[in-house]
């Protein structure tokens, strides 16, 4: 039984996606959150042009929390509207760019190159493109495109990585793009530095006293040739 609420949970998330990457495509759809509270459901969503989704005192933000309420059957839903700080190093809305470019008839080795390096210039410790589909010819096949340090699995894996899933509509039939992005100031587990061990006060005195007497010793050897 728990297993069956756990599905029905990933359903609602899967469809509420859905429904925001199309209703707020021209604003910059970058991703959501959701978080269940005593007042009701919280649900986040980050965009590139936040006064889109907000409209004319608030008209639109409100037309767009009853639908979600009614289309989704969530409790109390509470709409909050986010704008993507670096909408570069946003992963949803990268990929959404990617699929457009492809549609408009860019190659897609030229689209994904272009892609890869604009995240890498600003900053991404690394950034992973996938794009499968009939890319080139009937037969479908599939293209990565790789850059700095990607982590694929594990714990680490969900907390570090940004990842982004949008459909390229073209004549030959639909092109999947993927894109993972580490963002700047991400905690690498693998990564290490060599910190130089600091020597205590007590040995740096004893070195000083041990110098004074050999200068001491050196100055009474010179004397004694003198005399």
């Amino acid at each position: 039984m728990i297993e069956k609420l756990f599905v029905i949970d990933g359903i609602k998330k899967v469809r509420l996606n859905e429904f925001f990457e199309k209703e707020l495509e021209r604003a910059g759809y970058g991703g959501m959150e959701i978080k269940r509270t005593p007042m009701g459901t919280q649900i986040t969503v980050r965009v590139e042009k936040p006064g889109m989704i907000i409209g004319k005192d608030g008209k639109r933000i409100k037309k767009l929390t009853e639908e979600v309420g009614k289309r989704h059957e969530l409790d109390n839903p509470q709409l909050e509207v986010q704008p993507v700080e670096v909408p570069d190093l946003c992963a949803p809305l990268m990929a959404n760019r990617l699929a457009k470019l492809i549609e408009r008839g860019w190659h897609f080795r030229r689209a994904g190159r272009s892609m890869l390096q604009r995240i890498m210039e600003k900053g991404a410790l690394g950034c992973e493109i996938v794009m499968s589909g009939k890319l080139k010819g009937p037969r479908a096949r599939m293209e990565k495109m790789v850059d700095g340090y990607i982590k694929h699995c594990g714990e680490v894996a969900e907390e570090m990585v940004d990842r982004g899933y949008a459909i390229a509509k073209v004549k030959s039939g639909v092109i999947g793009v993927q894109v993972w992005i580490v963002k700047p100031g991400a905690e690498r587990p693998d990564a290490f530095r060599i910190i130089k061990k600091e020597e205590p006060e007590e040995l740096e005195s004893v070195k000083e006293e041990l110098k004074e007497e050999q200068e001491e010793k050196a100055e009474d050897e010179n004397n004694n040739r003198v005399e």
